[in-house]
């Protein structure tokens, strides 16, 4: 791949964190939006206030490929005013940047916004969901429609427009994972309520590969699911981490207790049912480079395989 100029939101996440330190890696010239107008100024990055509605347009020109990661954390209490935070820093921030590209001499060719596969609501397990499913039910589908549609300015302007639908990432530096593994290091972890909900899960290092992957591929635009080749169930899922730990897995979390989290959280993530599969990724011949479960977990979770 040529070398690049690429600017990035959410550079400071978890997911932006190990992208921009890839595309470095690959000798891209990487800029970051920053909200503090001093960091902007002296580390060449472009400033943005998404509360503010103010964005350095001048520093967006000429950039290649623009990824926007940016948005409130899903892993809170979702009381109401948590459950409008995560609407509004992803719909708001997204229109905002969206409009400001569209706006630009020299816009960039495409642009690249994270998005979930909590677009598709929870399914039985024994669907197969791809990119054209059609939208679920729930305040997460609502509220990932709302942030795709936000985009659409940038669409409108003819910025190839592409929408990453991550599954749950796993990174041991943090997410959902980093949060389970306390009670899955002392022998408490398991599996909740039933257990046979499909669990579909992308590495985080498998990330900056799929978006260097869409950057190159000029043909692919709209929603891309960003996930495992196939998923597994939760209560493999459970057994496998405690597996990787060399732990036990026998404390079950029966459902009743689940709910009790405010605001839907536990029927929308912990107990949801995702069967979602990365169909235009494999249709275009990416090839993942942690397609298996055990294999991903050593490698986010530093776990050298026993000889």
């Amino acid at each position: 791949m040529e070398t690049k100029r690429i600017a990035v939101s959410g550079a400071s996440g978890l997911v932006g964190t190990e992208l921009v330190h890839e595309l470095r890696e690959f000798r891209h010239a990487v800029r970051q939006l920053v909200r503090d107008r001093a960091s902007a100024g002296e580390r060449d990055n472009v400033f943005w206030s998404p509360a503010e509605g103010v964005v350095d347009k001048e520093g967006l020109e000429g950039h290649d490929a623009v990824v926007h990661l940016a948005g409130e954390s899903l892993f809170q209490v979702w009381t109401r005013q948590t459950k409008e935070r995560i609407r509004e820093s992803r719909v708001k921030g997204t229109r905002l940047l969206a409009e400001s590209l569209a706006s630009l001499r020299d816009p960039p060719a495409v642009l690249i916004c994270a998005s979930a596969i909590g677009y598709y609501g929870s399914r039985p397990p024994g669907a197969r969901l791809t990119e054209d499913s059609p939208q679920g039910d729930g305040f997460l589908a609502d509220v990932t429609g709302e942030w795709e549609a936000a985009a659409d300015p940038a669409r409108e302007a003819g910025i190839r427009v592409v929408h990453l639908r991550f599954g749950i990432v796993l990174s041991g530096k943090g997410g959902a994972l980093a949060a389970m593994l306390p009670a899955f290091r002392v022998g408490l972890g398991g599996k909740v309520g039933s257990g046979d909900g499909a669990f579909a899960w992308v590495a985080l290092h498998e990330v900056p590969g799929v978006v260097r992957f869409l950057i190159k591929n000029e043909d692919i635009e709209g929603p891309v699911n960003v996930v495992a080749p196939e998923p597994t169930t939760q209560e493999t899922f459970t057994e496998t981490v405690a597996d990787v730990l060399d732990r036990p897995s026998f404390v079950r979390v029966p459902e009743a207790v689940a709910k009790l989290l405010p605001g839907g959280m536990a029927e929308e993530t912990i107990l949801a049912s995702t069967p979602v599969y990365p169909a235009k990724l494999l249709a275009r011949g990416y090839r993942h480079r942690l397609p298996e479960l055990r294999e991903a977990l050593r490698r986010e979770l530093g776990i050298a395989v026993s000889a």
